[in-house]
C-alpha cells in the first residue's frame, strides 16, 4: 500500500479556452510530511488545489487521497482534511469564537473543540474580539482554526503567508511545524517563495507554467541548489585575481570589482582567500550567493 496521503497522475487541465494550465502533474505527498508546493505567481498552485479538493473537474488523469479515488469518495475524503484556499472567509462582525461556532455547527463538532483550535493557534485572548479588529496574520490563524475544527488528517493551505508582515510570517510558519510535529498532521502547503518553504518543509515539489520540474526532499533540493552555489568576491583588482584563481578555482563570471567562483567547501574558500592575499590582491568580501527561485527554476529546467 502506498505511504502517499495525496497522489495525482498525468494530471492536465485546460482553460475554455484551450490554453493550458496543468501538464501531466504527478504529485506525490507523503504521510507525515509538510509538502511545499512551490512555483511562481501563476504556475497553477492554486488550480491544482482547487482540484485536489474536488472544487475544480479534473479533464485528464488521476487524483488518489488517503488510497481513494477522488470523485468515487469525494464526501468520505473531505471529511478527513481541512483547508484554507485564497483568501480567508471570516464574518468580520463576530468575534473569533463566533465565527468558530458558525462553522462547529455545520461541522457538528462538540462545543469543546473550540477552547481547544483557539489554544493550538494561540488565539484564545482575543476570542471574543471581533474579526474584523484582527490582524491579517491573526485572522489567516483563525481560518487555519476553523479548518482544525473537524480534526482533520491532512491540512490544505493555500499560499499562508501571503502579504503577511514578518511578525505574522512567523508565526504562521510555526503554527505550520506545529500542526505537523505536534498534532501528527499532514500538510500540503503552496508558497512562491523558496525561503519560506525551505524554513518548514520537509518535501518539495516544483512547478513552472503548469509543469512538474522537481520533485523530492527537502535535502534533495538544497544538493541540487549547492550544486550550482557560487562564492562572490570583491577585490581590489579583478584581472589580477582572476589570473591568480584561474587553473586553481574555476571563475564562472566577472562582473566590475566582483568575482564569481564555483563553490565546493569552507576550506577551499579559506584557501582562496588566503592565495589572493599572499599574491598581493586586497580582498574586500566574500559572501556566498544565494538561489532565489528564479534561478533554481533556470537551473533545474536547464538539466
Amino acid at each position: 500500500m502506498s505511504n502517499h496521503i495525496i497522489e495525482t497522475q498525468r494530471l492536465d487541465f485546460l482553460f475554455r479556452s484551450g490554453q493550458p494550465i496543468l501538464q501531466q502533474l504527478s504529485l506525490q505527498v507523503p504521510a507525515g510530511s509538510i509538502y511545499g508546493f512551490l512555483g511562481p505567481n501563476g504556475a497553477g498552485k492554486t488550480t491544482t488545489l482547487r482540484l485536489i479538493l474536488g472544487l475544480l473537474k479534473k479533464q485528464q488523469g488521476s487524483i488518489t487521497i488517503f488510497g481513494k479515488e477522488l470523485m468515487a469518495h469525494r464526501l468520505e475524503i473531505l471529511r478527513r482534511l481541512g483547508s484554507l484556499i485564497e483568501q480567508p472567509s471570516l464574518y468580520l462582525h463576530l468575534t473569533g469564537r463566533e465565527n468558530l461556532e458558525v462553522f462547529r455547527l455545520s461541522y457538528q463538532c462538540p462545543k469543546s473543540r473550540i477552547d481547544e483550535v483557539l489554544d493550538i493557534v494561540k488565539l484564545k485572548d482575543a476570542a471574543n474580539k471581533k474579526a474584523k479588529a484582527y490582524s491579517l496574520g491573526m485572522k489567516q490563524r483563525l481560518s487555519i482554526a476553523i479548518a482544525l475544527l473537524h480534526d482533520p488528517e491532512l491540512l490544505i493551505l493555500d499560499e499562508p503567508t501571503n502579504g503577511l508582515d514578518p511578525s505574522g510570517i512567523i508565526e504562521t510558519r510555526e503554527l505550520i511545524k506545529s500542526l505537523n510535529r505536534d498534532h501528527g498532521k499532514t500538510i500540503l502547503v503552496s508558497s512562491h517563495m523558496l525561503s519560506e518553504v525551505e524554513k518548514m518543509a520537509t518535501h518539495v515539489g516544483i512547478i513552472t507554467k503548469g509543469k512538474q520540474v522537481f520533485q523530492g526532499t527537502l535535502t534533495q533540493l538544497q544538493q541540487l541548489k549547492s550544486k550550482q552555489s557560487a562564492i562572490e568576491i570583491e577585490v581590489s583588482n579583478v584581472s589580477k585575481a582572476k589570473l591568480v584563481l584561474n587553473g586553481h578555482f574555476p571563475v564562472k563570471e566577472v562582473n566590475g570589482t566582483r568575482l564569481l567562483v564555483h563553490y565546493e567547501n569552507r576550506e577551499k574558500v579559506a584557501l582562496m582567500n588566503r592565495t589572493l592575499v599572499q599574491e598581493g590582491v586586497e580582498v574586500y568580501q566574500l559572501s556566498l550567493t544565494q538561489n532565489d527561485l528564479e534561478n533554481l527554476f533556470i537551473q533545474i529546467t536547464s538539466e
